[in-house]
């Protein structure tokens, strides 16, 4: 498993791992201090609010801002900063805190075993960073030689994190086997800039950026779940860079969008509204019941992860924003212009997008394949047989242009 590395000044931190090392020699520090420290050292392009500390960093838990205060300041003994200093954190009155040195960031990878059935080409992904037409900046890399295969950003992800969580770390192994994997943080979430607003054109724009820093010309595209109606949007409006078109656990229609009647309608606003209160609230009863859409067949450990994940990558603002937007999404049109081969792969039981919805998207792409895979997992986990399935129906697809 890989992990981010931050390095600033003397220090070295390592999220993946827990360990905060100085001259390369351990440094004992409480963990919950340690993940205040990764929290600003991740968000250190921005300045981070209390309220914003205390519901990720804490969970949520019932604690006042002495908590706060106490772990800021065990954080600060640990890297040689103070409060009357501040040459690494600092205070900004009323609005909260941010890192302010210097750092570096590199995602290092352990060495692959040679008896490993399958050896990874790459040894180091380097978070990069560009600016879109609008000036904001996303967070971007490229992992493992050969071919490109891009993939846009879908709920969630954050770069420097994404590894260190068994439910994501399978996807590179996987996706990088003899090709070059981008990836980017969306904006609004991740490293990227958290904006507050994003439209359809803006996310269009989100890929141009990417591309062209990436110097991609003309690339097949994948999209997962609400990656995918952006996927086939952009293959739609840029035909001229979307060589193949990959979409698995995606749709066109957002659940408001594709409301047929009143009943439809009145039952996706209560769903949504559901949806913002949870996120708004951070509940964590509802959060562990939105994790169980994604991972139907995993344990509610494993459901507590991934909520775990999202805090870390999104405040909740931005989050029921992100989730109101989605709903309302409707690319049926665009799907309509696709012209590239498309290969769309669906779990048969997925709880989150039904079947229908992967079906609808074959009807709507000219050239288009439906694969159905047996499972009821949202996303595809590492240990469920339709995981190699789909990497075999994927690298096969796209060595077909390859040819």
């Amino acid at each position: 498993m890989s992990s981010a590395i931050y390095r600033f000044g003397r220090f070295d931190l390592d999220p993946g791992l827990g360990r905060l090392r100085h001259d390369g020699q351990p440094v004992r520090i409480e963990p919950k201090a340690l993940a205040l420290l990764c929290y600003l050292v991740a968000h250190r392009d921005r300045v981070v609010s209390k309220k914003e500390l205390l519901t990720t960093v804490w969970s949520g838990e019932p604690v006042s801002d002495a908590a706060l205060a106490t772990g800021l300041r065990t954080v600060r003994l640990a890297i040689g900063d103070t409060g009357s200093q501040q040459q690494l954190i600092r205070t900004v009155h009323r609005r909260g805190y941010q890192f302010v040195a210097s750092t570096n960031t590199e995602v290092a990878e352990p060495p692959v075993s040679t008896n490993a059935a399958v050896e990874t080409s790459w040894s180091r992904d380097v978070i990069r960073f560009c600016r879109t037409a609008d000036g904001t900046r996303l967070a971007w890399a490229a992992t493992g030689e050969g071919p490109p295969l891009m993939r846009t950003a879908n709920w969630l992800s954050q770069m420097d994190l994404e590894r260190t969580v068994p439910e994501f770390a399978h996807w590179f192994e996987g996706l990088t086997r003899g090709r070059r994997l981008i990836r980017y943080d969306e904006r609004g979430y991740g490293l990227s800039d958290w904006t507050t607003t994003f439209t359809l054109d803006e996310w269009i724009e989100d890929i141009d950026a990417v591309a062209d820093a990436a110097g991609l010309d003309r690339f097949p595209l994948l999209g997962v779940s609400q990656g995918g109606p952006l996927a086939a949007a952009y293959a739609a409006l840029r035909p001229e860079r979307v060589s193949r078109l990959v979409l698995n656990a995606a749709y066109a229609r957002g659940r408001i969008a594709q409301a047929r009647d009143a009943t439809e309608r009145a039952e996706a606003a209560l769903d949504l509204k559901l949806t913002l209160a949870g996120w708004h609230a951070q509940n964590h009863s509802y959060q562990r019941f939105f994790g169980a859409q994604f991972f139907a067949d995993d344990t509610p450990e494993k459901w507590d992860t991934f909520t775990s994940f999202q805090r870390r990558s999104v405040s909740a603002a931005n989050g029921a924003r992100f989730l109101e937007e989605q709903t309302r999404l409707d690319v049926a049109d665009l799907a309509r212009r696709v012209r590239c081969p498309t290969l769309i792969v669906h779990s048969r039981d997925d709880p989150r997008i039904p079947l229908s919805q992967a079906t609808e998207l074959a009807e709507l792409i000219p050239d288009s394949r439906l694969v159905v895979l047996d499972g009821r997992n949202h996303l595809l986990t590492a240990d469920e047989p339709a995981w190699p399935r789909f990497l075999e129906e994927l690298h096969t697809f796209l060595a077909e242009q390859d040819q």
